[in-house]
């Protein structure tokens, strides 16, 4: 029986447990805490990324290692692609652990990019907002996710605010300026390459966000032929530059009928969740088939569906299990402010349809705001 080690014990690495077991997989997990979610499903060693006596443990027990967190040090995984098959690779991973290196790639590939400058002193910061202009926002090139290590600049009396926030930050994790982009939307592309080159994408995915975290996503995203071909070339690109194999996300922003590239995801996402009800194979499914080296499953949609999710804490179930086609996932989290601790989903034959049954929900669970642009949406604004 084959086992697959996954560095990082989150929701993912959870969800990735889950889908395998119809597989026949077992799973051990690594994480830096004794609490990590995916413990509750699968084995789980606990040490530092860097403690090569964990790491030894954990590759002499694993016959392929994959990852749900990006932040686990390349080095590490250098380390552990010597003595086991690491996907996708450390070379993937190193580039999107770098904002500066990933939209770099994203450069070379010919994917545009907001502009940006990189940043390692405060003289460099004035001559970056020079340069990119107001507003920008800046960024840790390391670390950051969820919106955090960012500082926006809307003046140049911004400029000292946002060097106390993230300057002590330029020597260790680096930093970088990027232009802000006033998006008409939030799009993704969720893609798999599997280990000889066999390359699928879901349909393109409409995202909202509060506070910089994900809230709600829609799919299939009602966007035009171009705009979806363009996403899946871009897609297409980066995998096939970097060799890649499992499952990625890259982040777009629409703006002006064009696509700018935001961010690459090196693992299973949280704008991808929809796909476990609304795919014919889910993410988790195929990105376990892609490291294992076994064809993919297919990735058309079932209907449309739409992604909630849970933050902080978990609203009542009731209201979500009580609609045909509402899905439930706790991810057996203690509540927590900024917390992802579950998500829900809702699938149907119908736009209309699901957007009745989102209107529903906004009232029942208070969270009509935050369903109102997908419900827009699915009634065709």
């Amino acid at each position: 029986m084959t086992t697959v080690g996954i560095l990082g014990g989150g929701q993912l690495a959870r969800m990735m447990a889950l889908s395998g077991a119809p597989l026949g997989l077992r799973f051990l997990v690594m994480d830096t805490v004794v609490d990590a979610c995916a413990g509750q499903f699968a084995p789980l060693i606990v040490g530092d990324w860097r403690d090569e006596r964990a790491l030894s443990e954990f590759a002499s027990k694993v016959d392929v290692v994959t990852f749900d967190f990006e932040n686990v040090p390349a080095e590490s995984a250098r380390w552990l692609a010597e003595r086991v098959p690491v996907f996708p690779s450390p070379r993937a991973l190193a580039v999107a652990q770098d904002r500066l290196a990933e939209k770099s790639l994203f450069q070379e590939l010919g994917i545009p990019v907001p502009p940006f400058e990189a940043v390692d002193s405060r003289d460099a910061l004035e001559r970056a907002v020079e340069v990119i202009g107001l507003p920008c926002i800046l960024k840790t090139r390391r670390l950051g996710y969820d919106g955090k290590g960012q500082f926006r600049l809307r003046t140049r009396e911004d400029m000292d605010a946002a060097w106390t926030a993230l300057g002590a930050q330029a020597d260790s994790v680096g930093l970088i300026l990027e232009a802000f982009v006033a998006f008409d939307r939030e799009l993704s592309v969720v893609a798999v390459r599997g280990r000889e080159g066999e390359f699928k994408t879901w349909s393109l995915t409409e995202n909202w966000h509060v506070d910089g975290v994900l809230s709600v996503s829609l799919a299939p995203a009602r966007v035009d032929t171009r705009l979806q071909d363009a996403a899946f070339d871009h897609a297409r690109r980066l995998a096939e530059a970097l060799d890649y194999v499992g499952v990625f996300a890259l982040e777009l922003f629409c703006h002006g009928g064009e696509l700018l590239a935001n961010e690459l995801a090196p693992r299973v996402h949280n704008s991808g969740h929809w796909t476990v009800e609304g795919a014919e194979t889910s993410q988790f499914q195929n990105h376990l088939r892609a490291v294992l080296g076994v064809p993919l499953g297919g990735t058309s949609n079932l209907g449309h569906a739409c992604m909630l999710n849970w933050v902080g804490g978990l609203p009542d179930a009731g209201p979500v299990l009580a609609e045909d086609g509402g899905h439930w996932h706790d991810y057996g989290k203690s509540p927590r402010a900024g917390r992802k601790v579950g998500h829900a989903t809702v699938r149907s034959d119908s736009p209309d349809t699901l957007a009745e049954a989102l209107v529903r929900l906004g009232d029942r669970l208070e969270r009509g705001t935050q369903v109102a642009p997908a419900v827009d949406r699915l009634r065709g604004g």
